[in-house]
């Protein structure tokens, strides 16, 4: 069985930020999303992988190498634009060969992995190259979770458990079952995907790919996710999951903490970072080589290696490498601050700040 990861998508709904940076890198209690999504397949026993890249290619292969530091192998499959999910899988199939697959997109986040559902697919649908096992009419696994809009997802429909009808982003949705942005596939899926038609957006739906396997009788079993999942797309999911997983760190200090600090929760300290004078409320984490001095920094907030934090307050935010908050009066909060950011106080009147800044910026606050 292989990993499909798709990391090729533009990242629209993250600008600025993502127009210098892939949106799959950029992190979640300080590690890159992508990082989870190979975790979590290689924890599920898969590790050949592939990853679907774009536009941001070279900052990807450069994060991610050959994929020897998750002890799995890494193949890169270039996509010339982004023309739908199921056009990753066509380009893939050179890749994939006859072999069936896990399709995990690089922006999604799923709190208790993938082991388990691939070990249910494994054992009631895969159909591995050559075995003959599995169904001879199976044809994927799709996984799904309740969800209040689902006018923003790919809708499932069920019938006595079975999946009927799959519709992307309805106007009118008839039930509140999100297409998870994992899938599980056997080779008939690649019939499927040379045969549909590019939707309005002009690309290759994977909601109308699956729809084929299900006209044509292949079995497409649905899994609920029960636990947390979220797609890191927006500004408030991605701020969302950093809150959900800095809350199952455990408190470590591998820095500096001096007498006059006070350091409360689940706090990380990661080496180098140095906290002077300041107040850290957990969950929170503190990247290398950073400093927080005479500062507040409030609960689910991530601040990334070499940034320098001074006379401020932040929470419920995460600060990108290299980056200086500095004098500033009021709270910065619920924000995400690129890369080589600058923000510091040029007058003396209070408000609060929230921010959702790109790399190198430079931010007089008045």
């Amino acid at each position: 069985m292989k990993g499909l990861i798709l990391s090729g998508g533009k990242g629209t709904r993250l600008r600025p930020i993502t127009h210098t940076s892939a949106k799959q890198l950029v992190p979640v209690a300080n590690k890159p999303i992508l990082f989870y999504g190979i975790e979590a397949i290689r924890d599920a026993g898969i590790t050949d992988i592939g990853i679907v890249v774009g536009d941001t290619k070279h900052e990807i292969m450069a994060a991610v190498g050959d994929g020897s530091k998750w002890g799995v192998q890494i193949t890169y499959i270039e996509q010339e634009a982004p023309l739908g999910l199921a056009h990753a899988v066509l380009i893939s199939e050179d890749f994939i060969k006859d072999d069936c697959f896990v399709m995990y997109l690089g922006d999604n986040l799923i709190k208790d992995g993938i082991s388990n559902l691939v070990d249910e697919f494994r054992k009631h649908g895969a159909i591995p190259a050559g075995s003959g096992g599995g169904s001879a009419t199976s044809g994927a696994q799709i996984l799904l979770a309740e969800v209040p809009n689902p006018q923003q997802f790919g809708v499932a429909e069920l019938e006595n458990g079975r999946v009927i009808r799959l519709v992307e982003k309805p106007q009118h949705p008839k039930s509140n079952l999100a297409l998870v942005g994992v899938y599980m596939f056997n080779p008939p899926i690649f019939e499927a995907v040379k045969q549909i038609k590019p939707s309005w957006r002009n690309e290759l739906e994977i909601t109308d790919a699956i729809q084929y396997l299900v006209d044509r009788g292949y079995e497409v079993r649905p899994c609920l996710v029960k636990g947390w999942w979220k797609d890191t797309g927006k500004l408030e999911d991605l701020l969302e999951a950093n809150r959900i997983v800095l809350d199952t760190f455990e408190s470590r200090n591998e820095g500096y903490i001096d007498r006059g600090s006070e350091v409360y929760g689940k706090v990380v300290i990661s080496k180098g970072a140095e906290v002077i004078n300041s107040t850290i409320r957990g969950p929170a984490i503190i990247g290398k080589n950073s400093q927080i001095i005479n500062s507040y920094i409030g609960p689910f907030t991530s601040i990334h290696y070499n940034v320098v934090v001074q006379n401020s307050e932040i929470e419920h935010s995460i600060i990108l490498e290299n980056s200086t908050i500095a004098d500033i009066d009021a709270r910065i909060e619920d924000s995400l601050i690129g890369k080589n950011v600058e923000v510091r106080r040029s007058s003396s009147k209070p408000r609060a700040y929230r921010f959702m800044l790109g790399d190198n910026s430079v931010v007089g606050v008045l």
